[in-house]
């Protein structure tokens, strides 16, 4: 054989609770022995070759072996044989479990290794999986150092061409880069896809990419991407408009807010708490305390429940103005009811909403 150091591991050391044959033992030991000197691309090749005669030899129900190869080449930095190891699986139609596809990508986004990170995505992809969100993340986070977006729009344009069930999978990448703090590159796939193929782009879509604008400031281009989005057809809903409106909200174009606040009426679609909110906060900040009750009295009527946030923006605005009466009113309606307010947690449902079109695992 090929290996001739000694071995010096028990197999009582991989706590595995079932009998291998006596080749399985044999390549288990050798995988994962530290003392073996040979050069290290001939016994990644013997080890791929025998691991190979395992999987033709054993049957598929001993994935812990499988896994066994996979977290050992991550941990000495061959990521190339791990993904090596999965393609053999895949060809084989073994089922994976996705520990093993996060434990690659984990390891090649702490590598920047892209080529590997696009590999094990794919491969992943053609087993019939629907990654997770995380997964997404930990393939976004490879290209935090990468300028060269070629190889990334190579992998979104294969993808995208595959079919129309990429939909929800382009919407957990273009998510992942702007949670990973990679903005322009989630931007930058959203223009090309638009190019490309925007039949793989939905509602969603452009939910997403109106939030990141929203929240970078690029107003002008969240009203144009908005624009754009009634032109290919799709109809703006809550979120979207909720998104627009706090856009606006941020950068104090107040008219736009109540001019888009009555389409969305006028389009059927129904405010909520996020609504409300938003434009509370505009007409405060504009001095226009009067429209800023309208709002409120307007939300507990259709039996929305203001939160703390809401109920002390309107006090501190009708105290700006020399209002202390009502403000005092509010305050003990505040006290009296807080019990039962809206909580931080339903201002913030964007990701749950703009996710909910994907696949399970986000």
């Amino acid at each position: 054989m090929i290996f001739c150091a000694p071995i010096s591991m028990s197999l009582s050391r991989f706590h595995f609770n079932f009998r291998y044959p006596t080749l399985l033992t044999s390549i288990c030991l050798r995988a994962f022995s530290t003392e073996a000197s040979l050069d290290k691309e001939r016994m990644t090749c013997e080890v791929l070759k025998e691991f190979l005669a395992i999987v033709e030899n054993t049957p598929a129900s001993v994935p812990k072996v499988y896994f066994a190869y996979i977290d050992k080449m991550c941990k000495t930095g061959n990521l190339t044989s791990a993904s090596q190891v999965l393609q053999i699986l895949n060809d084989k139609n073994i089922v994976v479990s996705p520990d093993a596809y996060n434990f690659i990508l984990v390891e090649a986004s702490q590598k920047n290794d892209i080529d590997i990170s696009c590999q094990v995505l794919k491969k992943l992809l053609l087993s019939g999986e629907s990654p997770s969100a995380t997964l997404c993340i930990k393939f976004a986070q490879a290209f935090r150092k990468v300028n060269d977006y070629v190889e990334l729009l190579r992998f979104i344009k294969e993808i995208s061409e595959t079919s129309c069930s990429s939909i929800p999978f382009i919407n957990k990448i273009i998510f992942a880069f702007a949670k990973s703090g990679q903005k322009d590159k989630a931007l930058m796939i959203f223009d090309h896809l638009k190019r490309w193929n925007d039949s793989c782009l939905d509602i969603i879509t452009y939910n997403i990419v109106l939030d990141i604008l929203g929240r970078t400031g690029r107003v002008d281009e969240m009203l144009d991407v908005f624009a754009s989005m009634k032109e290919t057809g799709f109809l703006p809903d809550t979120v979207s408009y909720n998104t627009l409106i706090t856009g606006l909200r941020k950068v104090g174009r107040s008219d736009m807010c109540f001019a888009y606040f009555k389409e969305m009426i006028e389009n059927g679609n129904v405010p909520n708490l996020i609504t409300y909110t938003a434009l509370i906060n505009v007409f405060g900040r504009a001095g226009n305390v009067e429209e800023s009750l309208k709002c409120f009295r307007d939300m507990k009527l259709k039996g929305i429940l203001p939160s703390m946030q809401i109920y002390k923006a309107l006090i501190h605005n009708l105290n700006k103005r020399e209002k202390f009466e009502l403000a005092t009113e509010l305050s003990e309606e505040m006290n009296s009811s807080s019990t039962c307010l809206s909580g931080p947690r339903d201002l913030r449902p964007k990701r749950r909403i703009f996710m909910s079109g994907c696949q399970s695992g986000c």
